[in-house]
């Protein structure tokens, strides 16, 4: 089953930074798309909840460095 979710990322400043999340975030087995909004501050995740869960996705986040909450 493919849910999604958009989550506010505090302290993204770059294009590297959004490269950085895009690329961890995608490696999760279970998450199909990830597209990170600089601008607006915001991750969008479609993934399929039967195979990651959504704190699993926060975590890969925040290990990259930034603070992640739900919108």
């Amino acid at each position: 089953m493919v849910d999604h979710v958009t989550l506010n990322v505090e302290g993204m400043s770059c294009g590297h930074c959004v490269k950085s999340i895009e690329n961890s975030v995608s490696a999760i087995s279970g998450v199909d798309n990830v597209q990170v909004h600089l601008e607006n501050g915001t991750v969008d995740v479609e993934f399929n909840k039967d195979v990651v869960a959504i704190e699993q996705i926060t975590s890969t986040i925040e290990e990259q460095g930034y603070t992640v909450g739900n919108e």
